[in-house]
């Protein structure tokens, strides 16, 4: 049987990265001159969602965070990361950004420093047995690179599939949306590359 790959660190403490979420997407949403029905209409989240996830009272799933940061043209990254300067980084493990989808048990660790004027992402991912997660197109100009570390991934681009097995990768344009599924009895682990040419 392949070994099960560890899930993302659990040292880090949830509660404040929730926290550091919902003051990043208000700042960014107030920095966008949105108001919260303007940011709803365009991202298709509810006002009701959107004030929840600001105040802290609800985490949101990651199709909802797809959206959001879809509407206001910035990567996962941005809204769950803190900014660096653009020097030499050691990022130690218990201190990358760590986002965990409530309903799949999907996770996501940033592996890059994020910088504000940054075009490329790096993250590492868990999605548990059985389950899948989707994510709503990007803005054009975003291209993606996945690389399964172990386990078998479904990927889904609108009406293509691609079965990407460890050591594979897959490039992908993600203006359309993707979806990651595991149909498998063991957890998969992959590397995205997001790359926003957009930015150059």
């Amino acid at each position: 049987m392949p070994r099960q790959s560890e899930p993302p660190a659990q040292s880090d403490d949830p509660a404040a990265e929730e926290a550091h979420l919902a003051a990043n997407l208000r700042r960014m949403r107030q920095e966008a001159r949105l108001t919260l029905d303007q940011l709803a209409t365009l991202s298709g989240v509810s006002r009701a969602m959107i004030s929840k996830i600001e105040r802290g009272v609800s985490v949101p799933t990651a199709t909802v965070l797809g959206k959001l940061a879809g509407a206001l043209k910035v990567s996962l990254s941005h809204l769950l990361g803190r900014f660096q300067p653009r020097e030499p980084q050691l990022i130690r493990r218990e201190d990358q950004s760590i986002f965990r989808d409530p309903k799949t048990g999907f996770q996501r660790r940033a592996l890059s420093p994020l910088f504000a004027d940054g075009a490329v992402d790096v993250a590492f991912n868990c999605l548990p047995a059985g389950r899948a997660v989707s994510f709503p197109p990007h803005h054009a100009g975003v291209e993606e690179y996945l690389v399964v570390q172990e386990g078998t991934l479904k990927v889904v681009l609108e009406d293509r599939s691609f079965s990407v097995s460890a050591g594979d990768t897959l490039f992908f344009p993600s203006h359309c949306g993707h979806e990651f599924r595991n149909e498998t009895n063991e957890q998969v682990s992959f590397l995205i590359v997001i790359d926003d040419r957009s930015r150059r």
